[in-house]
């Protein structure tokens, strides 16, 4: 009997992680991965499920329950594999005892990440077996298929997602039977020469690594029914995997097809099997050429074409341009964005956010900000323009006091949010005061992990589960380490947080300061109030403009020149205060 749901690849992982009887999960949340662990939260009766303070400690978490014998999940979006990687390259030597699934969740076309980077690469870096869903239902198959996989083999496995597959909704038939699964857990033995990644036993492992490939290599070949032959018109022959299967059935479909579900390693005589049966070859793979690369290695020629094809996310429309270059039998799409125009509306940091009013401080008194990742980075776009950098989780600090080191004389800061500060910023503030820096950290405290959707983090209270948790104070953390100048500032008091960076960003010690102000959507705090603006006292000075403040916008009346007069819209006014602050007319009053 069928047991139809409708889910999206990222709910059908966290399905099929309960049904195969995982015990530890363990993940940091990062779009286009997040709601896997929302999902898996459903069924914390019976699996250990938790928000890590950062991807390599998840990994660990998860490894650790894996090496007790418990099946063990850890996910993660592509640019958390990448922090991760030390510890899962070490246990893939030393094996997996209870079954270690890995996901993935790549973001081919950059929606929502600082890169865009195929993770498919680092799994044959890794040597894991990696499976690549192109629907819903693939990935809860896939992710049963990986659990069993990684006891047998005993292997940790990799099942790589994208943001078209996490997101995307389809019936899932998870069977008659579903409900918590009842794997047995391998009992854990003592055993150093097992356990300990020492070089005397990783030489022994290393050569248990290779032979456990080549198996796997005959499995993913003659084994697995996830990798399978589409027989269609022999004239052309398409190797595919993940999403990309699905636009290749959607504008070759009547040609054959080699779907790779299980991609890594690579099934190399089942490729010759089907190359052999057709009269030309063209791989369609999304991001970097990883299986046309090791099909023309193997001796086989691939149709040239000069479609780009291995960069941004794929899509039927882009096959179709490919289709017109090699067989000439239709048009090459024109295609009209459906925004054409339509004004443009670039993201702006939400009405009320506490984090405004540290970018106008700091556009204002023109300090150099190395960034990070999270909402604030919006700081770095018109009119707050304050931030110069972003480049990875926890780096503003680091690269500020390299920019010190360097000799730039500016006033230097950092900027950093609360949950990315636990994340990796506790390195980076010891290592500036460990080095003789002054560099100034400035943690954006709201509470929450914003950016990702309101995740809980070590300051909000709570774990993932619901269950009451210690909160971190942050401005403590930096007393123990040794700091001498610390301070934490009420976020919507400018005033004050002017006074106070300004106090810090010209000293010539380091120091650590704390805009403390909650995230007024996570907090409810929406409809706080609301302000107007009084037209007989406005000037049109453009002050309040300054905020970037989407409630702001400009009236229908000029005062001098080509000034507008602001107004505020009491629809998108949370009350948060700032524009009363930066008035220096009075023309800005509560009404509600």
């Amino acid at each position: 009997m069928s047991n139809e749901m409708f889910l999206s690849a990222n709910e059908a992982v966290a399905y099929a992680s309960y049904k195969a009887g995982c015990k530890v999960a363990s993940a940091y949340p990062g779009t286009p991965s997040t709601e896997i662990f929302e999902t898996l939260a459903r069924f914390s009766d019976t699996i250990n499920c938790e928000w890590a303070v950062n991807e390599k400690v998840a990994m660990e978490v998860a490894i650790g329950g894996s090496m007790a014998g418990a099946r063990s999940l850890c996910a993660m979006k592509h640019v958390g594999l990448n922090v991760a990687l030390d510890p899962l390259m070490t246990y893939t030597f030393v094996g997996a005892l209870g079954g270690l699934v890995i996901v993935i969740a790549d973001d081919p076309g950059i929606h929502s990440s600082q890169n865009e980077q195929d993770s498919r690469v680092l799994a044959r870096f890794a040597r894991v077996p990696l499976f690549e869903p192109s629907n819903s239902q693939e990935a809860f198959d896939m992710m049963l298929e990986a659990y069993e996989l990684s006891e047998r083999f005993q292997v940790p496995c990799m099942v790589r997602l994208t943001t078209r597959t996490s997101h995307t909704s389809t019936k899932v038939d998870v069977g008659a039977d579903f409900g918590p699964g009842h794997a047995a857990p391998k009992p854990y033995i003592k055993d150093v020469a097992r356990n300990v990644a020492a070089p005397m036993f990783a030489r022994m492992m290393r050569v248990k690594v290779r032979q456990r490939t080549e198996e796997l290599r005959t499995y993913s070949a003659s084994e697995t029914t996830v990798n399978r032959i589409e027989e269609g018109d022999r004239s052309l022959g398409i190797i595919t995997a993940s999403i990309a299967y699905e636009y290749v059935k959607d504008v070759f479909g009547e040609f054959s097809i080699l779907k790779l579900g299980m991609s890594n390693p690579f099934p190399a005589e089942l490729v010759r099997r089907f190359a052999a049966g057709v009269e030309r070859v063209l791989v369609v793979e999304e991001l970097d050429p990883v299986m046309e690369e090791q099909v023309r290695a193997m001796g086989i020629e691939v149709v040239e074409h000069k479609t780009e094809l291995d960069m941004m996310e794929l899509n039927p429309g882009r096959l179709l341009t490919l289709r017109a270059e090699i067989l000439g039998d239709v048009e090459i799409p024109v295609v009209h964005r459906a925004d054409v125009g339509l004004p443009s509306r670039p993201p702006v940091l939400c009405s009320g956010c506490s984090h405004r009013g540290l970018f106008y401080v700091l556009s204002k008194l023109k300090a150099t900000v190395a960034g990070d990742i999270g909402c604030y980075t919006l700081g770095a776009f018109a009119p707050l323009s304050a931030i110069d950098s972003v480049i990875c989780m926890g780096a503003s600090i680091g690269n500020a006091f390299g920019m010190e080191k360097a000799g730039h004389k500016n006033r230097l800061c950092a900027v950093i949010g609360d949950s990315t500060f636990f994340h990796s910023g506790y390195t980076g503030i010891q290592n500036v005061l460990y080095n003789g820096g002054s560099v100034t950290t400035i943690v954006l405290d709201n509470r929450i992990t914003g950016m990702t959707g309101h995740q809980v983090n070590p300051g909000s209270g709570e774990t993932l589960s619901g269950a009451v948790a210690p909160i971190t104070d942050i401005g403590a953390v930096a007393r123990a380490m040794g700091y001498q100048r610390v301070e934490t500032v009420d976020a919507f008091d400018i005033e004050r947080m002017e006074e106070v960076l300004k106090a810090e960003l010209d000293a010539d010690q380091p120091s650590v300061v704390i805009i403390k102000g909650p995230c007024r959507i996570s907090a409810g705090l929406m409809q706080a109030g609301t302000f107007a603006v009084d037209a007989t006292k406005c000037k049109a000075c453009g002050a309040c403009f300054k905020l970037g403040c989407p409630a702001i916008v400009r009236g229908e009346t000029t005062a001098v020149g080509k000034r507008f007069q602001a107004t505020i819209d009491p629809v998108q006014c949370s009350g948060c205060g700032f524009c009363v602050q930066v008035c220096r007319f009075d023309a800005i009053s509560r009404i509600r």
